[in-house]
């Protein structure tokens, strides 16, 4: 369920064990039983805590940077 009270507990942990920069947001879709828009909500709606530059490194900036993406091209 979006946003679902039994996984803020673990994104919590594991947020605080490594920071926004080693924390990547992701899904494997085909077999989510939800809708990806849900995946998505789960971490910019329902963790209170996760807000700002941390949530735009979790939901993508940071994973781009460990691999030497540049967003802008």
């Amino acid at each position: 369920a979006v946003g679902d009270a039994r996984c803020t507990p673990t994104c919590s942990e594991i947020f605080d064990a490594f920071g926004p920069e080693r924390m990547f947001w992701g899904t494997d879709i085909s077999k989510m039983p939800c809708h990806w828009h849900h995946c998505v909500t789960m971490f910019t709606e329902y963790l209170p805590w996760l807000k700002g530059r941390d949530l735009e490194l979790v939901m993508g900036e940071a994973i781009c940077k460990w691999w030497g993406w540049d967003r802008k091209a």
